[in-house]
């Protein structure tokens, strides 16, 4: 089992910047796809962004690139996702998730508003 623990969500204006963390713990950090998703209200959950196992690769959704950042640090097992230029359509709870082959790992969530 991985556990994945989110932190960093909060309220902030449009424009600001948040960022949020993910701690895992339990299992090898290093051998798994990370990544964000965001579930908004009466919405189902989006795609935000991933990076490979070793950090080389990352992938966005075409909502958030240029705006946000994922990045890793495998010898903290934990993942971040830089948040600039926040809109109030970034406003979700925002999951962290954990990818191995067909297994995968979700964290509880962490809230982000942004006011208009």
């Amino acid at each position: 089992q991985l556990q994945l623990v989110e932190s960093g969500g909060g309220l902030v204006q449009t424009g600001g910047s948040l960022r949020l963390s993910c701690a895992a713990s339990g299992r090898a950090f290093s051998g798994y796809i990370m990544g964000w998703v965001r579930q908004a209200p009466g919405k189902e959950r989006e795609f935000v962004a991933s990076i490979s196992w070793d950090g080389v690769s990352t992938s966005y959704a075409d909502s958030v690139k240029g705006r946000f950042t994922i990045s890793r640090d495998n010898t903290k097992n934990t993942v971040y996702l830089q948040m600039n230029s926040l809109k109030p359509e970034d406003t979700a709870v925002y999951y962290c998730n954990a990818r191995f082959f067909a297994t995968d790992y979700w964290g509880q969530g962490t809230q982000v508003t942004v006011s208009s």
